[in-house]
C-alpha cells in the first residue's frame, strides 16, 4: 500500500503482495530476506541465521521452475550466493550476489571527494568478499584513464600510502558506521540493486563487481566472491581480467580461503 501511493509520481503499474507461484515467469527475483546486521556484529556472524532462512526460501523458488536471474542481497552475500546456487540447482551464471557493487561505489565516491572530481569519472574496484577481507584494487584504479597516483599528484596529493590506507579503511568501515548511527543501511544498497536490475533488464552488458562463482581466476576455484564481470540478460556473461599487484592477489586469495572455510562448515 505504501509503495502504491507513489504511483502518481511515477507511471501506472501494478504493485501487489504475491506468493511463490508468482516467481514462475519473473525475469529477476531479488532475495533480501534475512536477519539484519546488528551493531558490533560482522556480516559473517549472520551466516547460520540466514542460511536457515535461505533453506526455507530457495527450494520453494526452485519448485516453480524459475527461469530468470536470482539476485541475492542478504548478508553475508558471498556465502548466501553460493548457498543459493546449491539449493536452487540453477546454472551458476544465473545466481548473482550484490557483492562489492556498493563497496566500489563507496570507493569511487571517496576518491571523487578526495580529488575533487566527478565520481563517475573514477574507475576503481573493490574485489573479494563483501566484508572485512575485501581488497581494494589500487593497481588498476584510474580517473578517465589517468593512473590514480598520477591524478593524485595533479590534484596536489603526494602522500599516496597514507591517503589510500585512510580511504580503504573508511570504505570498509562505512557500513558499520551507518549501522551504529541509524541501525541499518538502506539507500546506497537500494541504488546498487536498482542498477544491477537495470543492467539485467536492459541487457546492458555492463561491467559490475558482483558476487558470482569463480573458477580459476588468481588460483581461486569454487568460491563465490566479487570480481568484475560482464552482466546482461543471462546474468554473468564472462569475467573481466583485472590487473592486481602481487600483494593484492595474495589478499584476494586469503579472502577466498576465508570464505571457503566458512562454506565447509555449512550443511546443505
Amino acid at each position: 500500500m505504501d509503495i502504491s501511493h507513489g504511483i502518481p509520481f511515477a507511471s501506472p503499474m501494478k504493485i501487489y503482495a504475491g506468493d511463490y507461484d508468482d516467481v514462475a515467469d519473473a525475469a529477476i527475483v531479488v532475495i533480501s530476506a534475512g536477519a539484519g546486521q546488528k551493531p558490533g556484529e560482522t556480516r559473517l556472524d549472520l551466516v547460520n541465521k540466514n542460511v536457515a532462512i535461505f533453506k526455507s526460501i530457495i527450494p520453494e523458488i526452485a519448485k516453480r521452475n524459475f527461469a530468470g536471474i536470482m539476485l541475492v542481497v542478504a548478508n553475508p552475500v558471498d556465502i548466501l550466493t553460493q548457498v543459493a546456487i546449491k539449493l536452487s540447482g540453477l546454472p551458476e551464471n544465473r545466481v548473482i550476489g550484490s557483492g562489492t557493487v556498493l563497496d566500489s561505489a563507496r570507493l569511487r565516491y571517496k576518491l571523487g571527494e578526495h580529488l575533487s572530481v566527478d565520481s563517475r569519472s573514477v574507475h576503481a574496484f573493490i574485489v573479494g568478499e563483501h566484508g572485512d577481507s575485501e581488497v581494494v584494487a589500487w593497481s588498476s584504479a584510474n580517473v578517465s584513464g589517468v593512473p590514480l597516483s598520477e591524478m593524485c599528484e595533479m590534484r596536489g596529493h603526494y602522500k599516496h600510502k597514507e591517503n589510500t590506507a585512510e580511504i580503504a579503511t573508511a570504505v570498509k568501515n562505512s557500513a558499520y558506521e551507518i549501522i551504529n548511527k541509524k541501525h541499518a543501511t538502506y539507500y546506497g544498497i537500494a541504488m546498487s540493486v536498482k542498477r544491477i536490475c537495470e543492467v539485467i533488464m536492459r541487457d546492458e552488458k555492463s561491467i559490475l563487481p558482483v558476487s558470482h562463482m569463480i573458477h580459476g581466476v588468481y588460483d581461486i576455484d569454487g568460491v563465490s566472491l566479487s570480481m568484475p564481470a560482464i552482466v546482461g540478460a543471462d546474468g554473468i556473461e564472462s569475467d573481466i581480467p583485472i590487473n592486481l599487484s602481487g600483494e593484492e592477489a595474495l589478499k584476494l586469495k586469503e579472502s577466498a580461503d576465508s570464505l571457503k572455510k566458512i562454506m565447509e562448515t555449512i550443511e546443505l
